[in-house]
């Protein structure tokens, strides 16, 4: 079977490709995969280290023909918040879960949750379900998604364990306190300000 090694990102290629390959964004971040392209190109994805890939980017096989990267349409929550200020603090409550979270002008996207869809509308968010392409941020938590190994399809028993306060939207009266993403509780979250 023909081997794809190399990547060409984001629409830095000239020639038409000679295929072209629907990817969710968890099959994007990949080392090692058998792949069929939309037009029946069967081939070997091989790569040195697992590359995020994007949709534009373009797999270079090794006869040098180019098999396109397109990002697939896959359920989300678009997120929008009252002003940009809002929508920070949004991005924080989404941040503070290990979220992936595609950031947009004036929104935020997010795989669907009905978990998060309902923390956010009780934070004052508007919260819209469209099937769209996701891009989330790469950030720190990109390297995990090497192998699947931090798939959110399972994320109610992962995020969740360890963020999901017991007392609801009480948390959101500490949103701009440096100290509130930790996993303390808040009975005692300013305590370690006086243990000098």
């Amino acid at each position: 079977m023909i081997r794809a090694s190399k990547v060409h990102g984001h629409y830095q290629f000239k020639q038409p490709a000679a295929d072209t390959v629907v990817l969710a964004f968890d099959d994007r971040h990949r080392r090692r995969m058998a792949m069929t392209g939309t037009r029946g190109l069967e081939f070997l994805l091989d790569l040195e280290h697992a590359v995020a890939l994007r949709g534009g980017d373009a797999l270079v096989l090794d006869d040098g023909r180019l098999v396109e990267v397109v990002a697939a349409p896959e359920p989300l929550l678009e997120i929008r918040g009252r002003d940009p200020l809002h929508l920070v603090r949004l991005a924080w409550h989404l941040g503070n879960r290990h979220l992936p979270t595609q950031v947009m002008a004036k929104a935020l996207r997010i795989r669907r949750d009905h978990v998060i869809a309902d923390m956010v509308k009780g934070l004052g968010g508007k919260v819209v379900e469209i099937e769209a392409p996701f891009d989330p941020e790469g950030g720190a938590y990109a390297p995990a998604h090497d192998g699947g190994a931090h798939d959110h399809a399972d994320h109610d028993h992962h995020g969740h364990q360890h963020h999901d306060h017991k007392h609801g939207h009480d948390h959101d009266h500490h949103v701009h306190d440096e100290h509130c993403g930790h996993d303390h509780g808040h009975a005692h979250g300013h305590a370690h300000k006086h243990d000098h």
